[in-house]
């Protein structure tokens, strides 16, 4: 069963999959930009930046809003903040992991191998 925590991680790396939307991420955050400026940005139709824009939306990681005819897009610092201490928990996992691997190898190396005689040495 999938938490919502895992449902959520689920859509902010789905979001953050794709360079295109990483940039859109990085200008927003920066500021609020109308999706037709964002536009103006990338090789692409109006129509393909906005379906970006909807998938960082719906990760929590952008919000618009009206005014007048434009949509105006922000970044969600707070949700940006909440990857950040997901991946942080990702990296003490995998820190742990290394530390034990040094500590398995550390002992590995500190322990001489031990020579038994074969039978032919005897």
């Amino acid at each position: 069963m999938t938490s919502e925590r895992e449902k959520q991680a689920d859509a902010f790396f789905h979001a953050l999959a794709d360079s295109t939307r990483r940039d859109i991420l990085r200008r927003v955050l920066a500021g609020e930009h109308s999706v037709s400026a964002l536009a103006q940005h990338y090789p692409m139709s109006f129509a393909a930046v906005q379906k970006h824009v909807a998938v960082l939306e719906r990760a929590g990681l952008v919000s618009k809003r009206r005014s007048g005819r434009e949509q105006l897009a922000s970044g969600e610092v707070e949700a940006v903040r909440s990857v950040t201490a997901l991946l942080a928990e990702f990296e003490q996992v995998w820190r742990g992991r290394v530390d034990r691997i040094d500590a398995l190898l550390d002992d590995d190396t500190a322990t001489p191998p031990t020579h038994e005689p074969t039978q032919k040495e005897t």
